[in-house]
């Protein structure tokens, strides 16, 4: 007997040195469990066979939804929140397990620079957030790409509000730059997501290249267009060969538009629309000639002048001391914009692109008043500019 004794003995031994090693919940890490049963209320899992694992509550949903696809005999991962409770069971948590691999996914972008996908849920006017599995994440609007940067005309903040909110619910490729983690925050960057794209497309842009692209903002002063990861700016003085009073009539955000490179000065990029099209001031010298006559509407006023709309794409000015032969300091007391006016051209510079007119040159300089003190300085002038010898020679001789 004692042998067999030693036979079983020997025989335990081998099985417990072979069998896995036991290994007990730890609340705050993640255990694999196969599902026993699912009601309304709760998920019973089988944790191996040591312990039985419940979810129960808003533990249950996470941010793909596992529970719906979810049935007895499957496999799942959970977070353990208790090791034990009150039953004897270890109490689990599928919401708190995607939150944990959400997270070591951002991290794991973080420290390797990866490129990932996310979706803004919401937006101030400081940029756009996010929250996945209760990790919230933060756009901030300096590190959007051109494409989505916020430009309007003097900061507005309702304006920049309404601007990022149209971004709300659309895919952003973004790194992740800050990593907060006692707070479970992120900040985010699309603009560093796009830093390689830009500097490839930046190395290859040169000036005279056509390019297409997408107006990413409209200001007082220009057209933004982005393309490539890169963006800029066409000029008000480059998006017409006329004269341009608001930027926004040549286009609208997203709109595709076709540019020409004029500039490039680091990451400033200069652009022009006009110059795609031919100058129509090469025909302006053939139409508009020095001494004629010709009619358009007053466009604009300034304080030098004013403009004479002479077709669709040129104008001529007017200036302050061709309005009259009377001294006039200011335009607006005898010209107004719309106004309908006759004038003569009286300079044609194709190059500088310019063409001057005038309204008094169609009338003539009216004559001079004389009044009795003018006439009187004008005598005297005279005697007072006579030679001496002149005025002895006019005198009668002894002889006479």
């Amino acid at each position: 007997m004692t042998k067999i004794f030693g036979d079983q003995s020997e025989v335990m031994e081998a099985l417990l040195k072979n069998s896995p090693s036991i290994v007990f919940p730890q609340p705050g890490t993640i255990i694999e469990g196969s599902v026993t049963e699912i009601t309304k209320n709760k998920i019973l899992v089988d944790l191996g066979g040591i312990s039985t694992g419940i979810i129960a509550g808003k533990e249950a949903h996470d941010s793909i939804d596992t529970l719906k696809e979810l049935h007895p005999g499957d496999n799942i991962s959970a977070y353990i929140l208790e090791a034990e409770n009150s039953d004897g069971l270890v109490v689990l948590s599928l919401r708190r397990a995607s939150q944990e691999k959400s997270w070591q996914k951002f991290v794991d972008a973080y420290e390797s620079g990866e490129v990932i996908q996310v979706s803004a849920n919401e937006a101030n006017k400081g940029g756009l957030l996010l929250e996945i599995d209760g990790i919230k994440g933060f756009i901030p609007v300096s590190q959007l790409a051109p494409m989505h940067y916020p430009r309007v005309n003097g900061a507005d903040s309702a304006l920049i509000l309404s601007r990022l909110q149209a971004l709300v619910g659309i895919n952003f490729d973004v790194k992740v730059i800050n990593v907060d983690h006692d707070n479970g925050k992120l900040i985010l960057s699309e603009k560093a997501a796009m830093h390689e794209q830009r500097k490839d497309a930046l190395t290859k842009l040169k000036v005279g290249q056509k390019i297409k692209g997408k107006i990413s903002g409209i200001v007082k002063f220009g057209i933004f267009v982005a393309f490539e990861g890169l963006e800029g700016l066409v000029h008000i003085s480059e998006i017409a060969w006329g004269h341009v009073k608001d930027p926004s009539e040549f286009g609208r955000i997203n709109n595709e538009v076709e540019v020409l490179v004029i500039g490039i000065d680091g990451e400033k990029i200069s652009l022009s629309m006009k110059r795609l099209v031919p100058d129509p001031w090469v025909e302006a010298a053939k139409t508009f000639k020095v001494g004629k006559v010709v009619k358009g509407e007053i466009n604009k006023i300034t304080q030098f002048g004013a403009f004479m709309k002479l077709n669709s794409e040129i104008n001529g000015l007017i200036h302050l001391s061709e309005l009259s032969h009377d001294e006039i300091k200011d335009v607006s007391e005898i010209i107004k914009v719309g106004d309908e006016v006759e004038a003569k051209i009286i300079t044609v510079d194709p190059k500088e692109h310019r063409i001057g007119l005038s309204i008094k040159a169609l009338t003539e300089k009216p004559a001079e008043k004389e009044t009795p003190e003018k006439k009187e300085t004008e005598v005297t002038k005279t005697e007072e500019e006579t030679p001496a010898e002149d005025v002895k020679a006019e005198e009668p001789t002894s002889e006479e």
